[in-house]
Parts: structure tokens; sequence; C-alpha cells
């Protein structure tokens, strides 16, 4: 079943992304609320919840397209590679909760 996102949608989905899922820098947790990140990888993550697409390779492959920069700019990593293991199966975890509360 196939949902339509509003910006409502949106910013629920990523207020719960924000709160539960964060980058690991050198053992530092940066929640992607504080990162400013949150609320672009809900847009990205939306239609995996819409489409009822959520896996954990759909799920890896949008954080791979998901680029941030670093170092003032001077790279770019994939978020795929700034998220732990664990916080990618707590991001699939939120993102079947918000899916199953719609």
């Amino acid at each position: 079943m196939a949902y339509s996102a509003t910006g409502e949608t949106i910013e629920a989905l990523a207020s719960e992304i924000g709160d539960k899922i964060y980058i690991d820098i050198a053992n530092w947790h940066l929640y992607l609320r504080e990162a400013h990140l949150h609320t672009t990888l809900a847009e990205r993550m939306m239609h995996l919840v819409s489409d009822n697409e959520i896996s954990d390779a759909s799920v890896h492959k949008v954080l791979k397209d998901v680029q941030v920069k670093i170092g003032g700019g001077k790279r770019e990593l994939a978020l795929t590679d700034l998220i732990p293991a664990s916080g990618v199966a707590d991001l699939v975890d939120v993102l079947e909760e918000f899916q199953r509360n719609l």
C-alpha cells in the first residue's frame, strides 16, 4: 500500500531518525538531528516506507547515496560509512515501526 508523503509525515519520520540514529566518529556519537542530516535522510527513506520496500539492502543503498561533507568540504563520505552496523539495524527498525503506525 503506497502512502502520500506530506511535510508533516516527513517531519515525523525525521524526528524519529534524528533522535535514534547517529554517526560514529572516533567513538563519539553525533545524532543525525545534531548533524542536520535527519530531514534529508527522512526524505530519501520515505519512498521505502511508502512503497513497502524496507530491507537491509534498500536502506544500505539509500545510505550509500547520501554523501556527507567532512573536513570543511574537502572530502565526502557515504552516510553508510559513518553509521555503525547496529545503527543501520536500528534505522530499519525505525522505518518498519513508522510504517506500521501510518
